[in-house]
């Protein structure tokens, strides 16, 4: 089986392709390396079955192969809020090449959506069947109604093309190959923690998020790239264990043995106050549950960073 990994460079990416070479699988990962790091796949560059291809899926590619995992977008505000029309250009006309490709090949296709379709949902958990709440015209929408866009092309491309499509919602993932700079909470966290510096909370620090270790996502990931071909989702894959920011920032501290203190600044326009999926649907299609407990989690995280920074 050869698999087409587009954003393989990148945090999810790069932790699937490895995943697939463990399997005896056949990797061609894509990447242009504008979130992308070549650090993060550099143990895998001797391997004969892996090939890295620099390309940008914004423009057409033209490879042969069996599976195609759509992961190639910036995936954390303060990435993708640098170039937010790059951003939908890579949802959106990444889509449509990747989407090409498949058509042409007959080869299943999977895209990895984000929790942030349902924007600052006014119902938790939040269901594959709920719409969202979203501003189509903020900081963050170049994100999020980007990832809505490809959403509707897979499903579109499904129901006019016959391509076999999978659509997964990402919740809030982490664990080791976050990139030191990518603005997300838990990376931020331990950063701070290990410099010693004031943990930054954006508002209260009563608004939640649950966080699912890499390993568990990417398991729940090539489990549904395997379900029967009539079962495009969307489907959610995240953890369902809800904590407040406050309460992530006084774990990291413990856990890294800081003395940081926490402060808290003004809240970030657009940013949602809850979010916890229902994995209802995880459950009954793929048996799916998150195994790593968040502290045994974060622990692998932190020492990831001790020897990066």
């Amino acid at each position: 089986m050869v698999n087409l990994v587009a954003g393989g460079a990148g945090f999810i990416g790069s932790h699937l392709c490895k995943k697939l070479l463990e399997k005896n699988e056949q990797v061609l990962c894509v990447d242009n390396f504008y979130t992308g790091k070549k650090d993060n796949i550099k143990d895998l560059l001797n391997n004969s079955k892996f090939e890295l291809v620099r390309h940008d899926i914004t423009f057409p590619l033209y490879l042969e192969v069996d599976r195609i995992y759509n992961l190639a977008c910036p995936a954390s505000p303060k990435q993708y809020e640098k170039n937010p029309v790059q951003t939908l250009k890579t949802s959106v006309h990444g889509s449509i090449n990747l989407l090409g490709l498949s058509k042409r090949l007959n080869a299943r296709i999977l895209q990895s959506s984000t929790s942030e379709v349902y924007g600052d949902p006014l119902e938790s958990p939040q269901r594959e069947e709920y719409f969202g709440n979203v501003n189509p015209i903020g900081s963050r929408s170049c994100y999020d109604e980007g990832k809505r866009c490809a959403e509707t092309l897979f499903n579109d491309y499904h129901k006019q093309h016959g391509v076999e499509v999978k659509i997964m919602r990402i919740f809030n993932t982490y664990g080791p190959n976050m990139d030191v700079d990518d603005g997300r909470v838990i990376s931020n966290f331990i950063i701070q923690a290990l410099k010693g510096e004031s943990l930054t909370i954006y508002g209260d620090g009563q608004q939640t998020r649950c966080f699912c270790y890499i390993n568990d996502l990417i398991e729940g990931m090539l489990d549904f790239m395997n379900t029967d071909k009539s079962f495009i989702g969307p489907m959610n894959v995240g953890n369902d264990e809800e904590e407040t920011m406050l309460s992530i920032a006084e774990k990291i501290i413990n856990l890294a043995k800081s003395k940081s203190k926490i402060i808290f600044l003004d809240p970030v326009k657009d940013d949602p106050r809850q979010r916890k999926p229902d994995l209802s649907l995880a459950k009954k299609k793929i048996n799916w549950n998150p195994k790593v407990p968040l502290e045994a989690g974060l622990l692998r995280t932190i020492e990831y960073f001790k020897s990066v920074i």
